[in-house]
């Protein structure tokens, strides 16, 4: 059933030799590049050439669905490729122009921008010329629940005011981010469902301020996680997205693809940490043998495997459900899988730190910073108990119409 099209098949041999060829060994240089900056928010020269690399061998805009914009490949295809640029989650997504929230906000201007929105917006986005954020999370109220939103959006004639307050706006501190997808309350007396929307905010509007950047574990990632002041923004009606009150289902329609695509990353980062284990574990010796010779570190080998495994397959699981019944029938599937992957990924990468000693929680191996990134991907795009509370509550509803 998930045996792999010709098409993504041959993707999947040019991307692998692209990370080969370019990726991996541009990690040293990377690094270099933003240590010799000394701004954590520099963008790399090295990046600029990766992508210009994948333009060049045609991996680019590998996520997007529709042919128009780019290869349109399906979930399944896309997602052993995205696993292939998880192994360098820093920098092979974004090289790709398959880089989180960019793809998620290039699938809702598709969807539900207007022409103007495509034109302005849109196309430099697929081109690889500007960056995006989405700004939905605030810190003054349970985010998990999206109908908390607070931010106002109030009507003035033929524009909106904006007010309020953003935070873990990722992509906010991007040295080329120009537009936010922004969204906001524009009926407090609606129906719950029915009170937000969305808008399209350049980031050089007038009263929008970007505060601070929010690290994660002590790191700065490039990109930022920005918390992000709206003081009297004026946009016109034309930045609206869809309709007035058509936020939360746009908010849903981004999300699904955006979760999974975080899930197939992560079986990729799993497997590089399974990797560097396994090296490690050879190559060091305690008490006259190799560390790869002791019983309990081949327990973690076998049981890293093992999970990759479970993980891998019910990711694929998802995806294809996604291609054949749609999102809206897979939301179990979604769910699952977005609360199993990091789950699963975080005990990899804790055994691979452990074989590794001190090195492990330094930066001289990526095993730190994967954790940090890992970890936080229990709460980005939901926290697991609302995934977790939206699986019980299809399981009660299946066994109820089970025995009426």
């Amino acid at each position: 059933m998930f045996e792999p099209s010709a098409r993504a098949k041959e993707y999947e041999e040019k991307l692998l030799a692209f990370m080969d060829e370019h990726v991996f060994p541009a990690e040293p240089v990377y690094e270099a590049q933003m240590e010799d900056a000394g701004d954590p928010h520099f963008h790399p020269p090295i990046l600029e050439e990766l992508k210009a690399e994948a333009r060049k061998r045609g991996l680019w805009n590998l996520f997007h669905p529709h042919t128009e914009w780019g290869p349109g490949l399906t979930n399944l295809e896309y997602a052993p490729l995205a696993e292939i640029m998880g192994r360098s989650p820093f920098i092979a997504p974004e090289a790709c122009n398959c880089n989180a929230p960019d793809t998620g906000n290039m699938e809702v201007l598709t969807l539900f921008g207007t022409d103007e929105h495509k034109e302005r917006w849109l196309k430099p986005l697929l081109a690889g010329e500007i960056a995006s954020a989405f700004a939905m999370t605030e810190p003054a109220v349970a985010s998990s629940d999206a109908t908390n939103i607070q931010l106002r959006m109030r009507r003035d004639g033929d524009e909106y005011v904006l007010n309020g307050r953003k935070w873990w706006t990722s992509n906010a501190l991007h040295k080329n981010c120009k537009v936010l997808i922004v969204m906001g309350k524009t009926d407090p007396d609606a129906p719950k469902h029915r009170q937000q929307s969305m808008m399209v905010v350049p980031i050089e509007t007038p009263g929008v301020t970007v505060v601070r950047n929010l690290p994660v574990f002590g790191y700065s990632d490039r990109e930022g996680h920005g918390e992000v002041l709206f003081d009297d923004v004026r946009v016109p009606r034309t930045a609206l997205l869809a309709g007035e009150g058509d936020g939360f289902m746009i908010s849903q329609a981004r999300l699904g693809p955006g979760r999974i695509h975080h899930c197939m990353r992560i079986v990729g980062m799993a497997t590089r940490a399974l990797d560097l284990m396994i090296d490690r574990a050879r190559a060091r010796t305690t008490f006259g043998r190799p560390i790869a010779d002791r019983g309990n570190v081949q327990d973690w080998i076998a049981e890293s495997r093992i999970e990759i495994e479970m993980v891998r397959l019910l990711t694929l699981r998802t995806a294809y459900l996604m291609d054949t019944v749609g999102n809206r029938k897979a939301r179990t599937e979604i769910a699952a899988i977005k609360v199993a992957a990091p789950v699963a990924a975080l005990k990899v990468v804790d055994r691979a730190i452990q074989v590794h000693g001190g090195a492990g929680v330094s930066d001289d191996f990526p095993l730190a910073r994967m954790y940090a990134l890992l970890r936080t991907l229990r709460l980005a795009d939901g926290p697991d108990e609302v995934h977790k509370r939206t699986i019980a509550s299809m399981e009660l509803r299946r066994r109820q119409a089970a025995t009426g």
